[in-house]
């Protein structure tokens, strides 16, 4: 049998309680509803253009693990994580898609304002976004090195979390 005081600490803390239930539920279904349409399994080949003008395969990545990364020149979030690419992209395979971010031209010159070296494909009308069921940006794929996706992202992730995943897919 509980004391009157016991039972006043729980009716004040079931509300805290309850309320991060349900906020753990939302993000669980925001994070559901945002991976619904990517693909799982041998990831679909992609091949195109980069905006300097040479050709790009995802297919060539094969027998290493790859981050596979869809991004937009307009997307905030997309900048906010550009830093983190680009440290990745010094010593692990990347291939990134800019989706709808004008012409070759155009993303050529955003690559070069904002120093971005790594592999970019250019993806102007997100064809390929959609090939790969990407419906918001940032969107990061995890390849092993025979092709298979192993983890899917939707939104921000840490330089630390794309690490983990990468160092995850090549074991």
């Amino acid at each position: 049998m509980q004391t009157a005081a016991q039972q006043a600490q729980r009716s004040r803390f079931w509300p805290v309680v309850r309320d991060l239930g349900l906020v753990v539920l939302l993000y669980a279904g925001v994070r559901a509803y945002q991976h619904r349409a990517l693909p799982s399994g041998p990831a679909p080949d992609l091949a195109g253009s980069a905006p300097s003008g040479g050709e790009l395969s995802l297919r060539s990545y094969r027998g290493r693990p790859v981050l596979l990364h869809f991004w937009a020149s307009w997307c905030g979030v997309c900048q906010l994580e550009q830093s983190s690419i680009v440290a990745l992209a010094q010593g692990l395979p990347v291939l990134t898609v800019a989706t709808q971010s004008g012409t070759p031209e155009q993303l050529r010159l955003y690559a070069q304002q904002h120093h971005l070296e790594f592999p970019i494909l250019t993806d102007a009308s997100g064809a390929l976004a959609r090939r790969y069921g990407v419906t918001a940006l940032p969107t990061t794929f995890v390849l092993d090195a025979a092709g298979r996706i192993r983890h899917a992202e939707v939104g921000y992730t840490t330089q630390l979390g794309l690490r983990l995943r990468m160092w995850l897919a090549a074991r």
